[in-house]
């Protein structure tokens, strides 16, 4: 058992830091902005929450952090209040938000000044996965620490990879992101146009979701798209950030992207649509709009 602390109690972080405590068994502090959410947590499983997030890393063998953005990082990490201020030396800081890999570099090197370690842990696999304990982690950091912290990470993973070296695991996360946008919006087109072609959508998709084109979004989500629903975690408000990201590391490295900058101004449209807090799949809205 571990002394582990837990930053960021939203939609993915809150059940994440429950698997930690409940199948890791480790004894838990936690931290929200939120102070009631940071209550109900430990009324459900244990623990105790803080007052800062510097409170909550004191003492602590692990220090995870699941929040909104770079900026949010920064707050809950950096200066006087933040994570960084109250971990001792030896400690390991492991961050699951998904966020650049320029920050996360950053916070890396300030971590080895203090004398400990870190790793850029982004997720993959929604609210469900966070629910269920079944995310994939991309993981960029050294080695040795890597080895340590992975069995605490398997916690709330079905699929825990070291990627590289310091914002790696960032990197492989916009990979990631490239793909689900591409596929979303294949699956969005394809549905768009069985509809208009007059075909029945689920004979269709329970043929061809035994053949080339199937994907998690077709076996998972055809039904919702299908029928309009858009309630189902990763929103789109929050893919626009994770693209934006992409397409700047894009210009930094050369790479061509230009179906996932079409994307996004799709999702711009969605946005404008008043579906900012509709999930990813809410792409073929902007095709079934009439």
């Amino acid at each position: 058992m571990a002394k582990v602390t837990f930053i960021g109690l939203g939609v993915m972080g809150y059940p994440m830091a429950g698997h930690l405590a409940k199948r890791g068994g480790h004894q838990l502090t936690v931290f929200n902005r939120t102070t009631a959410k940071a209550e109900k947590w430990t009324t459900e499983y244990g623990g105790r929450f803080a007052p800062t997030p510097k409170a909550a890393a004191e003492g602590a063998d692990f220090v995870f952090t699941c929040v909104g953005n770079d900026n949010d990082l920064r707050s809950v990490t950096f200066g006087t209040t933040g994570a960084f201020a109250g971990m001792k030396p030896g400690a390991i800081y492991i961050d699951n938000t998904t966020a650049s890999s320029t920050l996360a570099r950053e916070l890396y090197q300030a971590a080895k000044e203090r004398g400990c370690g870190s790793l850029d842990a982004p997720v993959s696999g929604g609210q469900a996965g966070a629910e269920n304990g079944q995310l994939t982690v991309m993981v960029g950091g050294d080695e040795d620490v890597f080895n340590v912290a992975k069995p605490v990470i398997s916690c709330y993973a079905k699929m825990v990879g070291l990627m590289g070296s310091a914002g790696t695991g960032q990197l492989t996360k916009m990979v990631n992101q490239v793909c689900l946008a591409g596929v979303v919006q294949g699956l969005a087109e394809a549905i768009h146009f069985a509809k208009k072609a007059g075909l029945e959508v689920e004979r269709v998709i329970d043929v061809i979701s035994k053949g080339a084109a199937q994907s998690w979004q077709m076996e998972n989500r055809y039904k919702t798209m299908t029928s309009g629903q858009f309630d189902f975690g990763f929103a789109v408000d929050w893919m626009r950030k994770d693209l934006a990201m992409i397409l700047e590391e894009a210009r930094k490295n050369g790479s061509k992207l230009p179906v996932t900058a079409l994307i996004d101004q799709f999702y711009a449209e969605v946005q404008a649509m008043g579906g900012r807090r509709w999930d990813t799949s809410s792409l073929i809205a902007r095709l079934d709009r009439e």
